[in-house]
């Protein structure tokens, strides 16, 4: 039985290159997905998900695949040719985004993997990532460490090297505006080792 699934880790856990990977698999087995963004993310670029590690893909935006699917995929039968929908960057898709995805599951067949951030630069829930834990038939945390070794859960937002407490909740950057932390530094403010 297809599910739903949410990978989800902090930023700088190849979320993107899991993403990128698991296409990969499909299509190295002749296999046909859905390789999805929300229109959201636009800081790699317009239609590609890019991963830190170099490698990248084009990809839809979902709301077009929507359109396409809710055009197209009236049964079952009509989404035989696509073996998954992949998403990246799952937090930014909206509550009744995630809904759809999950009809596409339940009603269409089509396993959905969906990889994203389960909070913002304060520790709160995405809209998006609150809908995937309230729905995700399958829940699985892609790890990374701390500065100091420890399971990085934290996206911290950082400007001239302190932590940013206030602001939007979708601010697009890479390493230069976030750095994953443990909860301990997170709220220390710590974003590397004390000077000695």
């Amino acid at each position: 039985m297809p599910k739903l699934y949410f990978r989800y880790g902090a930023m700088g856990s190849s979320k993107s290159a899991n993403a990128l990977m698991v296409r990969y698999n499909y299509a190295e087995r002749g296999q046909k997905v859905h390789l999805l963004k929300p229109r959201t993310d636009t800081r790699d670029g317009e239609r590609v998900i890019f991963s830190r590690i170099g490698i990248s893909a084009p990809c839809e935006y979902v709301d077009e695949f929507i359109e396409f699917a809710e055009a197209n995929w009236h049964t079952r039968e009509d989404a035989l040719d696509c073996a998954a929908v992949i998403i990246d960057e799952a937090q930014f898709m909206t509550p009744s985004q995630v809904d759809y995805m999950a009809h596409i599951v339940d009603d269409l067949y089509v396993p959905v993997i969906c990889y994203g951030l389960r909070t913002d630069f304060q520790q709160k829930l995405f809209p998006g990532a609150l809908r995937l834990f309230e729905l995700a038939d399958v829940i699985e945390q892609v790890p990374t460490v701390c500065w100091c070794g420890a399971r990085a859960q934290c996206n911290a937002r950082i400007k001239d090297g302190h932590i940013v407490r206030e602001g939007e909740q979708v601010f697009l950057g890479g390493n230069e505006s976030y750095i994953s932390l443990c909860r301990r530094h997170f709220l220390q403010g710590l974003i590397a080792p004390p000077a000695e």
